[in-house]
């Protein structure tokens, strides 16, 4: 099955059909019945999402456990060229989303070609979401066009088949500096807004690090604090030239404890603090700040009959975890989110993507009695 899912191309920019189409032919054959709910990227590209549950009755609105997968990967990159080619090696099956997340997606349909029809219980369903990786934009239009409600989701990441019982936010801004051009040999007449982004970062980062010393922590999360990157810095047309702009994203990932609009803020203080001593020096340099995302986590349960549940199954130990997920969204019409699946996030997103068998198996075990 994993050999199917990883053939069709799914990243972001494509469609998505194909692969709901083989999953609906798969279900369908089996006694699920199996509804789209089809839109238009900003790229005019088909999409769609889909909700399956088993039997022959209308899909009720409120569902006792959800199984989440979203369907797109990132782009593979042109240097693998084996991608969309399952790959056996050392016990682990190499492919693009072959971990993230195609291999929790086989685990369930494994499971469900394995149990008995009549024994699957009432009010399960998959869920299957397009666009997760660019925003989870998907859940967000499945959310809006549904009213939906879920005892227990468990949305499908790569945990090593731990437990994530809470995760953290996520915020992304964008600052931009406007400074003045002129020719290198006269430096005295342009205003360089690299050497302006520059004292900003420093300063930025000298913030947070006094801030993660004395913060919020959550021992659930490795690392336990709200982190943050600069990861894209633009600026300059050339070297003989004082660059008149220059502009950088600042992402930053909340524990839940910590609104993430509220590191937001903070940025804004430091901006505008930058700006009154960047005019005191230097007039004609203009510091804008654009906040891009600001998203809450989610807690943990306050009872969670599915934690528990896993916790027998599995006999492994609840994380909390650092990198997005579809269950921030989920869980604000669900009373238990956890985000769980096959394979590590830290092979995810590379041409080392790749998924343990032996995970696979078992939790396509774990499976089987859920579903019961």
């Amino acid at each position: 099955m994993l050999h199917e899912l990883v053939a069709i191309p799914t990243p972001s920019s494509v469609s998505n059909l194909p692969l709901l189409r083989w999953v609906a032919s798969f279900l369908e054959a089996r006694g699920w019945r199996v509804e789209l709910f089809p839109y238009e990227d900003e790229s005019k590209v088909a999409k769609a999402n889909l909700i399956a549950w088993p039997g022959a009755s209308v899909l009720s609105e409120q569902i006792d456990l959800a199984f989440v997968c979203h369907t797109d990967t990132v782009p593979y990159a042109a240097d693998w060229p084996g991608a969309l080619v399952l790959d056996e090696r050392e016990g682990q099956l190499h492919g693009c989303g072959s971990c993230d997340v195609k291999g929790a997606l086989a685990c369930f349909l494994a499971a469900v070609s394995s149990v008995d029809s009549e024994a699957i219980r009432p009010k399960v369903a998959l869920i299957l979401t397009a666009d997760e990786e660019i925003g989870c934009k998907g859940m967000e239009r499945l959310l809006k066009m549904t009213q939906l409600r879920i005892g227990s989701a468990i949305v499908s990441e790569p945990t090593s088949l731990r437990p994530g019982i809470a995760g953290k936010g996520y915020g992304l801004a964008r600052i931009s500096i406007q400074g003045r051009e002129a020719h290198s040999a006269f430096p005295q007449r342009g205003v360089s807004a690299i050497s302006v982004a520059a004292r900003l970062i420093v300063k930025i980062e000298d913030a947070f690090a006094i801030r993660g010393r004395q913060g919020l922590a959550d021992p659930l999360f490795d690392p336990p604090r709200t982190t943050l990157n600069i990861g894209v810095i633009e600026g300059g047309t050339a070297k003989n030239i004082i660059p008149g702009s220059c502009s950088f994203l600042v992402e930053w990932r909340a524990i839940p404890g910590e609104n993430s609009s509220a590191v937001l803020d903070q940025l804004r203080a430091l901006v505008e603090q930058s700006q009154a001593q960047s005019q005191a020096a230097e007039p004609r340099a203009v510091i804008q700040l654009e906040g891009l995302r600001a998203e809450s986590g989610f807690s943990p349960a306050a009872e969670g009959q599915l934690q528990l549940r896993l916790a027998d199954l599995l006999a492994t130990e609840a994380v909390g975890i650092s990198f997005g997920s579809e269950a921030s969204r989920v869980a604000r019409i669900a009373d238990e989110v956890i985000v769980i699946g096959p394979g590590d996030m830290r092979s995810a997103h590379s041409n080392r993507e790749c998924v343990p068998i032996v995970e696979l198996e078992r939790w396509t075990g774990v499976l089987r009695e859920l579903l019961k």
